[in-house]
């Protein structure tokens, strides 16, 4: 198991703003990998309701087990890896084998047995070093709908944030709101769920 705190930059992107930026960072087709993202909630959304979330990553050929939570600093993140039987038990039962990770949803008044698969999400994903953090480009594909964004990780917040907003600037790309690829998926499927009932 590990932990730790995630400090990143995202802004959504139209397909144009993601080629001119892949264009400037130097990155070509053959950059991008392929991930794809199983979410986990209880029926009535209770972790989204917590600011939390639970996925399932697969990269490659190996498979992790991520909690997301609210910290001051950004995520705290709780990472335990996974064979592919247990990702498939997961996916049919929605129990969840990890106690750290059932634990620490206890403690947030959620019930760890009461967990069912939502569905995935793919996403193309390429990383380019940029000055001092990580600049990721990703389109991402989920529940009919596609989107575009550019991430930003580092390790000293207020630094990051200058090089993230100059770099949007310097590309004329507009600062919008984002919401990260977990809260995309969650307020897609809540609408699709309201819109079918």
């Amino acid at each position: 198991m590990s932990k730790n705190i995630e400090i990143e930059f995202k802004n959504m992107v139209t397909k144009e703003e993601f080629f001119t930026l892949m264009k400037f960072l130097g990155i070509n087709e053959q950059d991008f990998t392929e991930q794809v993202n199983y979410y986990f909630d209880t029926p009535d959304f209770s972790l989204k309701s917590h600011g939390s979330a639970l996925r399932i990553r697969r990269k490659n050929d190996s498979f992790e087990m991520t909690l997301k939570q609210p910290h001051p600093e950004g995520l705290l993140e709780t990472n335990e890896n996974l064979t592919e039987p247990e990702v498939q038990q997961v996916l049919e039962t929605g129990k969840i084998p990890f106690e750290q990770i059932k634990k620490a949803i206890g403690e947030m008044g959620v019930n760890p047995e009461n967990f069912q698969y939502f569905g995935s999400l793919s996403t193309t994903r390429a990383e380019k070093n940029y000055l001092n953090g990580l600049a990721v480009l990703d389109h991402s594909r989920y529940l009919n709908k596609e989107d575009f964004e550019i991430e930003y990780e580092v390790g000293k917040r207020e630094e990051g944030k200058a090089i993230f907003l100059n770099l949007l600037k310097e590309l004329n790309i507009p600062l919008r709101k984002t919401e990260n690829k977990i809260k995309r998926f969650y307020n897609e499927k809540y609408r699709q769920q309201k819109e079918s009932q």
